[in-house]
């Protein structure tokens, strides 16, 4: 087996459960503009694909629009600033999640976060959780031509350690992490929780399934085998 250097995972669904301050942020858009709003369990099902889809989604209530909405600017400038404003109140971190990654960065593991979440948002919430420290290099949604279900942002955090894809792993909870992670040539995990939406764990057929993210360090510790402690906690944001 080969052994695994790099673990990459994404952000939403995933490590946090953002979905509360998410809703928020969407239904206080939607009232400001006199429109239907709509119960978190919905807009959750929305996350995954980038802010310019979810506003379009929260606009028409329809998962795939078939047009822009008018009001598409208007709407992405009042989500931006009600959404930076509070980022981190109503939303968790999910269990096993920071001794996780304690464990996977004592353990030598290069660590990388690979989110669709926009530049803007990402480096406030990783600050105010916490969450920043421990990884080597962020990618956000607005860091490359093309995010997540395209493979640029995985191969591309690969090209920065230097690391082969068969030697990662992508981290997640989606159809999105996924599919990126086979393109990419990344091993996939999948946790049980998270905005999976219409698909099960047997749908999307990771190649691991792990329950909470603490279990990641054992499951791939043995197959890297002299693995180097990592002594630079600065973390990369592009």
């Amino acid at each position: 087996m080969t052994p695994i250097r790099l673990i990459a995972l994404d952000l939403d669904g995933t490590l946090i459960d953002s979905a509360p301050d998410l809703s928020d942020a969407i239904n206080n858009m939607l009232a400001a503009l006199g429109q239907q709003q709509y119960p978190q369990i919905a807009v959750q099902q929305w996350v995954g694909n980038g802010v310019v889809m979810l506003i379009k989604r929260a606009l028409t209530g329809q998962m795939e629009p078939a047009a822009d909405p008018e009001n598409l600017a208007e709407a992405l400038a009042l989500f931006a600033d009600l959404y930076e404003a509070h980022v981190f109140e109503r939303s968790i971190i999910y269990p096993g999640v920071m001794d996780g990654l304690l464990q996977l960065k004592e353990k030598g593991f290069k660590l990388a976060c690979i989110t669709n979440k926009i530049k803007r948002f990402t480096q406030p919430l990783m600050t105010k959780t916490g969450m920043a420290g421990y990884f080597d290099f962020i990618v956000c949604g607005d860091s490359f031509a093309r995010m997540k279900p395209d493979p640029l942002p995985l191969l591309k955090t690969a090209e920065y350690f230097d690391i082969e894809p068969a030697q990662a792993v992508m981290v997640g909870d989606s159809i999105n992490d996924m599919r990126a992670g086979r393109s990419a040539g990344f091993k996939t995990a999948l946790v049980p929780y998270g905005y999976a939406g219409k698909y099960s764990i047997k749908d999307l057929n990771a190649d691991y399934q792990i329950r909470t993210i603490v279990e990641l360090a054992d499951l791939f510790y043995s197959s890297a085998q002299g693995a180097v402690k990592q002594t630079n906690n600065d973390s990369r944001t592009i």
